[in-house]
């Protein structure tokens, strides 16, 4: 079959997974990009450019692992060091007291911690007053044996990592990955470009309500949860790493995932090195039946913010139903679904995101929904 072809029915498919949607006013938009190492091989889209940004979710997660090694090739953090050692308390599971949390549990969702806590810490609250209570913490099984996703690990890695630099979570990212990369992205719009802003993505749901980011071409007056004023001259650095929301909040486009994938399948494209993705891949944990939560088969191998996909046989989390093992990591919020992920035996790597997704769409033959399925492949 020639390569036209392929694209043909790619696109086909693509367009078919588009219509299948729920068509609010306005629209949804989607987008689907493949590329290999080092250029875009295919776009289709609807309604988005390829430099258009969005609230990406929790591909996000990610993207602050990238900063994370970085920080530890630098020997300024240490994956396996108890991370009370940078927060300035003792952080504990209550029913698990003796046994430290590291960066590298926290990365890997199995420190013990639960979303049964508001992760969206605003300012003027501390990390330390969330985890205080009991809620956050499972009580069944110690820190680093049992994997449950927690949006939760990511405001206390970022707190660690404003504590360990005295640099602001959005300020530092932007410096250990955006910028080296040149990628014109941010956490919660703070250190995007005025032309960025300007071609924000309006995230709504399946009716046509804006559920984020309306921006109206200018950044927000305030990028925090701030319901007792947007004073952030008297955040104390290191105390709230959820203000700029490091679990989900990178606001970037397309071509900026290409970017990404691209670092992936050029062995860290010497932003980090080859030694820290492979430990970033991993994988750290592989569902083997009864050691961790995958959520109805969505998540099955998991190394630092990387989720690899078609790695277990006990989990069938494979959208793309071809069997061949994938890394990256999805995202879902605000009726938004993502991906970003790269095939690295063949080279090759898909970046896609579609927004107006209902939050009860029906789920495919994987632990993925039927629209995600549509588009990855």
């Amino acid at each position: 079959m020639t390569r036209i072809r392929l694209l043909i029915l790619a696109a086909t498919a693509f367009l078919s997974a588009c219509s299948s949607l729920p068509r609010p006013s306005p629209p949804s938009t989607a987008i689907r990009v493949t590329f290999d190492a080092n250029r875009i091989a295919s776009v289709e889209a609807r309604g988005v450019g390829l430099n258009d940004p969005v609230r990406i979710a929790s591909i996000s997660k990610l993207i602050v692992a990238i900063g994370v090694m970085r920080l530890a090739e630098a020997g300024t953090l240490q994956l396996d060091a108890d991370v009370s050692d940078r927060l300035g308390f003792k952080l504990r599971n209550p029913h698990f007291p003796d046994v430290p949390i590291t960066l590298r549990l926290l990365l890997s969702h199995r420190s013990s911690l639960k979303d049964d806590v508001d992760y969206a810490i605003p300012l003027g609250r501390t990390v330390r007053d969330t985890l205080s209570d009991p809620k956050a913490w499972d009580a069944e099984h110690p820190p680093g044996t049992f994997f449950r996703y927690g949006n939760i690990n990511f405001p206390v890695i970022a707190s660690v990592m404003e504590q360990a630099t005295g640099e602001r979570f959005d300020l530092l990212m932007a410096r250990l990955v955006f910028k080296p990369l040149q990628i014109d992205a941010c956490f919660n719009w703070t250190t995007c470009s005025d032309a960025a802003v300007g071609r924000a993505i309006v995230l709504r749901d399946e009716k046509g309500g804006v559920r984020r980011d309306d921006l109206g071409g200018k950044r927000p007056d305030c990028p925090v949860l701030a319901p007792q004023g947007c004073d952030l001259s008297r955040y104390s650095l290191g105390s709230n790493g959820a203000l700029f929301s490091p679990q989900g909040g990178t606001r970037i486009s397309v071509a900026g995932l290409v970017r990404l994938g691209q670092l992936l399948l050029r062995d860290g494209e010497g932003q980090i090195g080859p030694e820290s993705l492979e430990t970033m891949i991993g994988p750290e944990w592989v569902y083997d039946g009864s050691n961790g939560d995958t959520e109805g088969g969505f998540w099955c191998a998991y190394g630092l913010a990387v989720q690899t996909l078609a790695a277990s046989p006990a989990c069938r989390n494979d959208p793309f139903g071809d069997g061949e093992r994938r890394v990256g990591h999805s995202g879902e919020a605000y009726g938004l679904r993502s991906g970003l992920w790269v095939d690295r035996r063949r080279g090759r790597g898909v970046a896609y995101f579609v927004t107006a997704v209902p939050d009860d769409v029906e789920k495919g033959h994987s632990g993925f929904t039927r629209v995600e399925e549509a588009i990855a492949r």
